[in-house]
């Protein structure tokens, strides 16, 4: 601030995530976009929270403190699916767990106002975007309310922050109140009574959420249909005390906007102070983000809520740009680890539909069913990867954030699937059809498995044409609402048939704002409002969890419990089509060795194995 002849600061910003100057990373985007209108930010970056001294570092800000948890919701930073605490953070330095609070928003929200009552909070990010309204919350197994009443907080910012914080920074900078600015789109606040926004749809309230579950997933199902910015309507809900009110999102950027954003001067470094690496930036480095935005429509995906369904891309010159400045960077190798977004070959609208009267209410883009409507192309994505390549300096540019495999189908040319076999992939491809039993995949509103075997076949005949031995790695998932130990099973077979053996598998992890988690909470789809099947109970989730890995001999024991409790003992065998051995009378624990531990006495032969173990004993 001195070096800068910087007196007093316009805003505070606090984060969860230790400081990273990358465009990757929400903190450094919304204080570049900050600095480049004019306004100075200091970074206060994972706070000791139990000392209100520490955010008293900077002092008193001008115009409001800004508060986000990180890149990540702080409970899915902290607590894996089975709710066990994780031991490192990739976002701190030495990935050291601990640096920041459970709920960080709300925690850091109270010790800004505690360090200064009387200076605006303004609350933002993926936590607090996805808790904006009355939540169910799977840490707590229970409904809590709006973030915003939880945080004490005056504004919330949701989605994409940059128009947004822009305004809100300019209102205050001309004088108004943080309790008037009440106009700006992207943002949520509270009123006293609901007249005060009467053209408002009404949302069922907190109480009736948390105690009724139709009610939790009626008031979902708006929230989601209403979360556009062309047709998207004011949202209200009644709290204890007062009323939320939600502003329509913001539209997307435009590729200007875009290209601006990220041609802002970051160092994509991490702070000069850190000692020890931070994880995070290992995948991201090298990384480029060349869309925003997903049409996808995975049911257990939270983005429709945050970033919307509507694509917005950036420029080829914009990414050409930021490629040729990466080669200049002593670090690089000559490898682009990344060029996409949330879905990597989405680089346009849906259709053109959605940029004229908005996204439709009742119908998915893509997923179980195709729309009519979807227009596929990846002819831009496809010149734009031609051009990085010929970037001097680059020696390989890889796809890695994910790629549709349903709209690689739909196109009617396979240009791209040519030049991501014979450019893109570096032996594995990584797709997500996240499970094969149809029924399942109608609940995650993903694509029918038949499309999935298509696209394998196609894949395969594409990289024998190249001469390639290239290969599909999927990614699965165990226990999601609506999957049976059935469809579980129905997997295992699949994995036996095809030869999978995946390494890790993931278990349904209810997030706070998407369709899934309201399925898990309510078991209701509230697309329909009819019930779904939900498998809540530990030990079936733990059962389809071990079928994804039937292979493995500590898993023997709960695939048999599984099989005989689906009336499939023809699995448990020794035969060609059998998933696990007969039961033993000793089976291997899950460390590899024999169950039975040292110096135990079996039940059977007790006298003449008591006589053994003394003998090892005597032996040492």
């Amino acid at each position: 601030m001195k070096a800068r002849g910087i007196d007093g600061l316009d805003f505070v910003y606090v984060s969860g995530d230790a400081y990273i100057d990358h465009p990757s990373f929400g903190t450094a985007i919304i204080a570049r976009v900050l600095m480049s209108h004019g306004y100075s930010v200091g970074i206060l970056a994972q706070p000791d929270w139990h000392d209100v001294e520490a955010f008293r570092a900077f002092g008193k800000p001008r115009l409001g403190f800004l508060v986000s948890a990180g890149n990540l919701d702080s409970m899915v930073d902290h607590y894996t699916a089975a709710k066990r605490r994780r031991s490192d953070d990739a976002y701190t330095p030495g990935g050291r767990a601990g640096k920041r609070p459970d709920r960080a928003v709300i925690v850091y929200a109270n010790r800004c106002r505690e360090a200064y009552p009387h200076v605006p909070v303004l609350i933002g990010g993926i936590e607090a975007s996805l808790r904006r309204f009355a939540h169910y919350d799977y840490w707590d197994d229970r409904v809590r309310h709006s973030i915003l009443y939880d945080a004490g907080a005056d504004l919330l910012m949701y989605g994409m922050g940059e128009r947004s914080v822009v305004a809100i920074a300019d209102a205050l900078d001309a004088g108004t109140p943080v309790h008037e600015i009440r106009n700006i789109a992207g943002t949520c606040f509270r009123v006293n009574d609901p007249s005060e926004c009467p053209n408002a749809i009404l949302l069922p309230s907190y109480s009736e959420v948390a105690s009724d579950k139709r009610k939790y997933a009626e008031a979902f199902k708006t929230q989601f249909e209403e979360q556009d910015a062309i047709r998207g309507k004011q949202l209200m809900q009644a709290h204890e005390k007062g009323y939320l009110v939600q502003n329509p999102p913001q539209p997307p950027l435009s590729t200007e906007e875009m290209d601006a954003v990220y041609a802002l001067p970051f160092t994509r470094r991490p702070h000069p102070s850190y000692r020890e690496k931070i994880p995070a930036i290992d995948e991201v480095q090298f990384s480029i983000a060349s869309c925003r935005g997903c049409f996808g429509g995975c049911n257990f995906c939270a983005l429709t809520f945050h970033q919307g369904r509507v694509i917005s891309a950036r420029s080829h010159e914009s990414i050409l740009k930021e490629a040729r400045a990466m080669t200049k960077d002593p670090d690089f190798k000559g490898f682009i680890h990344d060029v996409g977004g949330p879905t990597a070959n989405f680089r346009k609208p849906a259709c053109q539909k959605q940029l004229r009267s908005g996204v439709c209410k009742n119908r998915s883009c893509i997923g179980y069913e195709r729309c009519q409507n979807l227009e596929v192309s990846h002819e831009d994505y496809v010149a734009l990867l031609k051009k990085l390549r010929a970037v001097s300096g680059v020696k390989k540019v890889f796809i890695r954030s994910g790629v549709r495999f349903d709209y690689v189908l739909y196109d009617k040319s396979d240009a791209f699937l040519r030049e991501l076999c014979e450019h893109h992939v570096s032996g594995q491809l990584k797709i997500a059809p996240e499970h094969i039993a149809d029924r399942t995949l109608y609940y995650m509103n993903k694509t029918p498995h038949a499309l999935y075997e298509e696209f394998i076949r196609r894949y395969e005949r594409m990289n024998g044409r190249l001469g390639k031995k290239q290969y599909v790695v999927p990614y699965l998932m165990s226990s999601h609402p609506g999957c049976t130990l059935s469809d579980a099973i129905e997997l295992a077979l699949y994995l036996k048939k095809t030869g999978h053996r995946p390494q890790q598998v993931q278990d349904f992890y209810p997030t706070p704002g998407t369709v899934s988690t309201c399925m898990y909470h309510t078991g209701l789809d509230p697309r329909t409002m009819q019930k779904v099947y939900v498998p809540k109970d530990p030990d079936e989730k733990a059962m389809q969890r071990a079928l994804m890995q039937y292979f493995l001999p500590s898993n023997f024991r709960t695939v048999r419990k599984a099989l005989k409790l689906a009336g499939r003992e023809d699995l448990i065998g020794t035969g060609r089509d059998a998933l696990v051995p007969p039961e033993r009378t000793r089976e291997p624990d899950p460390r590899g060795r024999n169950s039975q531990k040292r110096g135990e006495i079996p039940k059977k032969n007790g006298k003449h194995a008591k006589k053994a173990v003394d003998k090892r004993r005597r032996n040492g």
